[in-house]
C-alpha cells in the first residue's frame, strides 16, 4: 500500500484524535494539573489505523536522523514504539526501539531500559503520546543518562503547550510534536 504524504496522514490522525481521544470533563493529569479535557493518546495508538498513522508520521519526521534507536517512557510510548519497529521493518529501514520503565525491575536483569541493548554513546530519540510538563520524558532521559545513552530530541503526538518545551529544553531535549493544543481549538 502506498503511503499518503505527511499532511494527509496528519489530517486523518487529527480526525481520529478529535473523534476518539479527546474527552471533556474534569481530569487530573500525570503532571498533577487539573484540566477540563483529556487527550488519551493510547485510545488511538492501540488501534490499527492510529498505530499506523502515528508510526508513519514519526518515521517521516525522523528520516535522515543519525540515531541508534527510538523509545520512550512506559506506558505512552509502548504502542508507538511497537508500531514504529514493525512499520520501519516493512519499509526496509528497520529502527530499533526500547521502553523506559519508571524504575528498574527488581528481578531478572534488573533493567530500567528494556529492548535491544543500547551501547554507551548511542543516540536515541524519545517518543510519547502527550506532553504537558514533559515529566515522563525527563524521567526517561535521566534513566538513559545513567547508562550513557544520548537523547537530544523528543517527539510527541500532542504538546499541550503547558511548559514541556521549556522544561525539556533545560535538560537539553528539543521537543517536536505532531500537533499542538491549538490544533484542537482548545
Amino acid at each position: 500500500m502506498e503511503r499518503q504524504n505527511r499532511a494527509e496522514l496528519k489530517a486523518r490522525l487529527l480526525d481520529l484524535l478529535n473523534k476518539e481521544a479527546l474527552k471533556r470533563g474534569k481530569f487530573v493529569l500525570s503532571s498533577g494539573k487539573e484540566s477540563n479535557y483529556y487527550l488519551d493518546g493510547r485510545v488511538i495508538t492501540l488501534t490499527p489505523e492510529g498505530a499506523y498513522l502515528v508510526a508513519a508520521i514519526i518515521l517521516d519526521m525522523i528520516k535522515g536522523e543519525a540515531l541508534d534507536a527510538v523509545g520512550g517512557p512506559t506506558l505512552g510510548a509502548d504502542p508507538i514504539v511497537g508500531a514504529l519497529a514493525a512499520l520501519s521493518y516493512i519499509d526496509g529501514c528497520p529502527v530499533k526501539t526500547f521502553i523506559v520503565r519508571k524504575q528498574a525491575k527488581e528481578h531478572g536483569r534488573q533493567r530500567q531500559v528494556e529492548g535491544p541493548e543500547l551501547k554507551k554513546g548511542a543516540r536515541v530519540i524519545l517518543v510519547d503520546d502527550v506532553a504537558t510538563s514533559g515529566k515522563a520524558i525527563l524521567e526517561a532521559k535521566l534513566a538513559l543518562d545513567k547508562i550513557g545513552v544520548k537523547a537530544e530530541k523528543a517527539i510527541v503526538i500532542v504538546d499541550r503547550s503547558e511548559g514541556a518545551v521549556d522544561n525539556l529544553a533545560k535538560a537539553g531535549l528539543k521537543l517536536e510534536s505532531i500537533f499542538k493544543l491549538a490544533d484542537f481549538g482548545l
